[in-house]
C-alpha cells in the first residue's frame, strides 16, 4: 500500500496543474488550521494574518519531497523579502501536524509557518487538490481585504517565491500612488 501511494505520488509531483484555482480578484476563502512554525504549534486563521498586512498561501503536495524541500528553503531565503514587503507566509500540504513541526524547523528553517490541511478541505476552496488526495503546487498572493492578487500552478518551486514577490512588491507601489 505505502508503495502504491509512493508511486501515485510520484505522478502526481511529475505532472503540472493545467489550471489555477480562484482567480485573480476574486475573494480568498477564510480558514483555520493547526500549523507550527519553528516546530512549535499554532492555530493560523487567515482572517487575522491579513489585518497585519497581505498574506503568501502556498500548497505543496507532500513534505520532504525534492520539490517541496527546495520550494521552502526558497521561501525561507526570501524570508527577509517577505517581512520588508509585510507579507505573511504560510505553507498548506496534506501532511499532519507531526509533520508539519518538523518540516517547519528542518526545510522551512524556522522562518515561515506551515500548516496541516490534512483532509485537504482548505486545499479544495483553493482549487488546488489532485482529486482529493494531494494538495497541488499552487501559490497565492491575498491582500488585506481578501481579494487574489496573484495566483500561481507551476510544478516548478522557484517561480512561486518570484511571481509572489514581484505580487507584493507591484501592490505595494501601486498603494502608494
Amino acid at each position: 500500500m505505502k508503495r502504491t501511494l509512493a508511486l501515485a505520488a510520484c505522478f502526481v509531483f511529475a505532472i503540472g496543474v493545467a489550471h489555477a484555482a480562484l482567480r485573480v480578484g476574486a475573494k480568498a476563502p477564510d480558514f483555520q488550521v493547526d500549523g507550527a512554525i519553528a516546530g512549535k504549534d499554532l492555530r493560523f486563521s487567515l482572517a487575522e494574518a491579513l489585518r497585519k498586512g497581505p498574506v503568501v498561501l502556498y500548497f505543496y503536495p507532500k513534505s520532504f519531497t525534492s520539490v517541496c524541500t527546495e520550494e521552502a528553503h526558497l521561501f525561507a531565503e526570501a524570508a527577509p523579502q517577505f517581512a520588508a514587503a509585510g507579507a505573511t507566509v504560510i505553507g498548506l500540504s496534506g501532511d499532519d501536524i507531526a509533520t508539519q513541526r518538523k518540516f517547519s524547523t528542518m526545510e522551512c528553517r524556522d522562518k515561515f509557518a506551515v500548516g496541516a490541511d490534512s483532509d485537504l478541505k482548505v486545499a479544495k476552496a483553493y482549487d488546488a487538490s489532485y482529486g482529493g488526495m494531494f494538495a497541488a503546487r499552487i501559490s497565492y498572493v491575498v491582500a488585506p481585504d481578501g481579494q487574489i492578487l496573484s495566483t500561481l500552478s507551476s510544478s516548478e518551486a522557484e517561480p512561486h517565491i518570484a511571481r509572489a514577490l514581484e505580487t507584493l512588491r507591484a501592490w505595494k507601489s501601486g498603494r502608494k500612488s
